[in-house]
């Protein structure tokens, strides 16, 4: 009973220290499982699993990794927590002497996602 319970706690150990670089939205976010990130919106709702593009999969200590040519598939899995805008920023157009200058807000739209699972 005691191995099987250190075992347990080795294999878990061992998914939880793995990293991964995925890549949504034309960014690549590097993440680790348990991990929450705001990226590109997705259109999906809140609750779904959604899975992403995968360029490598690492250990912590570095000892296995993974690279894809150019990718390893849908390896990761991840939980949408929140659907949302940021906070608005300015955006001032202005001409110096030509009596020009405009003002417009910009809100980016965003989801929140939780990391559930590397494979």
């Amino acid at each position: 009973m005691y191995r099987d319970i250190s075992v347990h706690r080795k294999i878990y150990k061992n998914m939880a220290d793995k990293i991964a670089v995925v890549k949504t939205g034309g960014k690549q976010y590097k993440i680790k499982v348990g991990q929450t990130l705001k990226i590109e919106k997705l259109d999906a709702e809140v609750g779904k699993k959604v899975k992403f593009n995968t360029l490598m999969i690492a250990a912590a200590d570095a000892k296995e990794v993974k690279i894809g040519k150019p990718s390893l598939g849908e390896k990761v899995e991840g939980k949408i927590l929140e659907q949302g805008r940021a906070k608005k920023i300015a955006v001032v157009k202005y001409k110096n002497k030509t009596r020009y200058k405009k003002n417009v807000g910009h809100r980016q739209p965003f989801t929140k996602v939780e990391i559930i699972s590397i494979a």
